[in-house]
């Protein structure tokens, strides 16, 4: 009966287990497709964005600004986008092997999230700042480190800008990507990955028609590599909290239903051991008889 005993509790505990990972799974659903469905809400003001960049270089000419001056390289600015818990399957560990060849010292870290922030310290890189992210990404929050960012690098504390992101694909497919953002390549060639990410992002168009710029047209266009730069991080942040709900989700039905496996193996090797104790107990009855 001892061996009954355990196996109830066992089966028992791992019902409850169940539950609670199914709850989690239920959890990340709804906030996947939220999250989704941000990312592509974005996607329309990205591509505006760009295409009225693209009609003011046709007009005004190069940019002059701090983004697009090439300089040796002595400390590398990488931002991570990671997440807050855990129990998202490899999701953190395939971005943290982004930067695995990057020694301390080469690097300052800017950690969004405290899985990011935690495994860099551990291994003694420059952890430079830490910035939390809502389940709801809001514009205002990736200003804050973005901002962060072009401070450090405008003082030549840092010479690139850098972001290691999952890339969403679809619900069962995540993949980590490091993004060299700044300094800019040539400005049309930004906004041409810019099209080649966005699927049906319309083609520039000529505009012939006279413009007046206030307080003036250099001023403008020198203020767009900034918005630009946010408004790109901003899309991968979108794309960091769809991938994370998505591994979640994905991770929780896998624990569930190993769960309901291991309750249903549980289950057998019950019936089993209370028949052979009922066996038992009606030989020694018939033998007590005897």
């Amino acid at each position: 009966m001892k061996g009954i005993r355990e196996i109830r509790n066992r089966i028992k505990s791992v019902r409850s287990t169940a539950q609670i990972t199914k709850a989690m799974q239920l959890v990340a659903s709804s906030k996947m497709k939220r999250a989704q469905q941000a990312a592509i809400n974005g996607q329309p003001y990205a591509q505006l964005l760009a295409q009225l960049l693209e009609s003011l270089v046709e007009k005004i000419g190069a940019i002059k600004h701090p983004f697009f001056e090439s300089r040796p390289v002595k400390k590398r600015g990488i931002l991570v986008l990671s997440s807050d818990k855990g129990l998202s399957g490899a999701l953190n560990s395939n971005l943290f092997r982004m930067a695995q060849d990057i020694k301390p010292g080469q690097a300052a870290f800017v950690c969004v999230g405290k899985k990011a922030s935690t495994y860099f310290s551990r291994l003694r890189h420059e952890v430079i700042a830490e910035f939390p992210l809502s389940d709801r990404v809001h514009f205002s929050e990736v200003r804050s480190f973005v901002e962060f960012m072009e401070k450090e690098f405008c003082e030549g504390r840092i010479d690139t800008i850098e972001v290691i992101y999952p890339v969403f694909i679809n619900t069962l497919r995540q993949e980590p990507m490091l993004a060299k953002l700044v300094p800019f390549e040539d400005f049309k060639k930004q906004l041409e990955k810019l099209r080649m990410q966005f699927e049906g992002m319309q083609e520039p168009v000529k505009d012939a028609r006279e413009m007046t710029f206030e307080p003036s047209a250099r001023e403008i266009l020198e203020a767009f590599p900034s918005l630009f730069l946010k408004q790109e991080i901003y899309q991968m942040a979108l794309s960091a909290k769809a991938s994370e709900h998505s591994a979640r989700m994905v991770a929780m039905k896998g624990a569930t239903d190993n769960a309901e496996n291991l309750i249903g193996d549980l289950t057998l090797e019950y019936n089993k051991a209370r028949q052979a104790a009922i066996t038992n107990e009606i030989l020694e009855i018939a033998q007590a008889a005897n």
